[in-house]
């Protein structure tokens, strides 16, 4: 079993950020945890310098994975330490594109629970059902539900430095959860998360694709601003449910990529409303058209309403998601109108550059 101290050892080969001094001895190393085989290490750094220290972050990476009793290693370069002051430079270039993917949208909510991922899978199989070629990037690293939403287990094989997607049903998708067990906790700092959703993001052989779907972390932190920082993205679709409380944090979505100059390309109403299988009844459980009032209220595109139903969840759990695998059905109908509705704004224009954040 590898030990954090055989780790450290097979970073002394490492120069660390000053080119010197050995990674061990540099002060530099901001984390350290090892479970089951897989080592995850953090590097603190001055941001400024993340493009010039890739080389450092892969070599030890290489070292890491060379040990004995390493299954897997991940190393991620974080911003925890402040970069001393400097003089005024000119603006880095922002919004560096990905090649070969024409638009990159974000998949987001202000909560957890109101079955964000869900969406996100199915409004990715909905615009591949319309002729799309498209990816799924899960980020959220704390709770990945993504391989289990596809069916999909195994890990992706590296090509160089770079790794091969997983497919499913014709959508390439990578996803933390590919390497790591389903029921580890990833007890990772926000300098940790940005990176490693960096790395997924980069460092993937995802080839030509119409439309790489994200799927976001719940809320409006460290995830959501990086990527509106650094990746050029087309729009955000935020999901709901039509609960006043949800519909309070789904404000806050809104608002954030308002700020950060990202496209809302609209509203999704999940668990809308619940036809009863037995009786036909129907009941609105969380309330009904909340979602739609709010798309309304801020002057954003409402993309419909997904009912609340036992056939969603369990094709979900089971890893057949409706609009794979019942495409002619009621489910699927509505999640290819929404699906249409987003590509039809999506062909009115291009991606446009994502834009500096000053936080003032």
């Amino acid at each position: 079993m590898v030990s954090d101290q055989d780790v450290l050892k097979a970073l002394n080969s490492v120069l660390g950020p000053d080119g010197k001094t050995p990674l061990p001895q540099s002060g530099a190393l901001s984390g350290l945890s090892i479970k089951d085989g897989k080592v995850y290490l953090s590097i603190a750094i001055d941001p400024r310098q993340s493009a010039a220290l890739e080389p450092m972050r892969a070599s030890a990476e290489a070292a890491v994975k060379k040990l004995a009793g390493v299954a897997n290693a991940l190393v991620s370069l974080t911003a925890d330490k402040q970069p001393p002051p400097a003089q005024p430079t000119p603006a880095a270039p922002r919004g560096i594109a990905i090649p070969g993917i024409s638009n990159i949208i974000a998949v987001a909510s202000g909560k957890g629970g109101v079955g964000k991922s869900t969406t996100c899978v199915n409004l990715a199989l909905g615009l591949a059902a319309l002729g799309w070629r498209v990816g799924v990037l899960d980020a959220d690293i704390y709770g990945p539900s993504v391989p289990r939403l596809l069916g999909l287990k195994g890990k992706p094989e590296s090509e160089g430095r770079s790794i091969r997607p997983l497919i499913a049903y014709g959508i390439k998708t990578m996803s933390i959860g590919f390497l790591v067990d389903e029921e580890e906790a990833m007890i990772w700092r926000g300098p940790m998360v940005v990176s490693a959703i960096q790395q997924l993001l980069r460092d993937v052989l995802w080839g030509e694709l119409d439309c790489l779907v994200v799927d976001m972390p719940p809320g409006t932190g460290d995830a959501q601003l990086s990527l509106a920082q650094n990746v050029p993205l087309a729009g955000a679709v935020i999901v709901s449910t039509p609960q006043d409380l949800a519909l309070i944090d789904a404000r806050r979505g809104i608002v954030m990529f308002r700020k950060v100059a990202v496209p809302v390309l609209g509203i999704v109403e999940n668990m809308s409303y619940f036809i009863c299988p037995h009786c036909g009844g129907r009941s609105d459980i969380f309330a009904h058209g909340g979602a739609r009032i709010e798309a309304e209220k801020y002057g954003v595109p409402f993309l419909g309403e997904v009912p609340l139903d036992i056939g969603i969840r369990e094709q979900s759990d089971s890893g057949r998601p409706v609009t794979a695998v019942d495409p002619d059905g009621e489910h699927a109908k509505v999640y290819r109108a929404i699906a249409a509705k987003v590509k039809a704004t999506l062909e009115k224009g291009r991606a446009r550059a994502a834009p500096r954040i000053m936080i003032e």
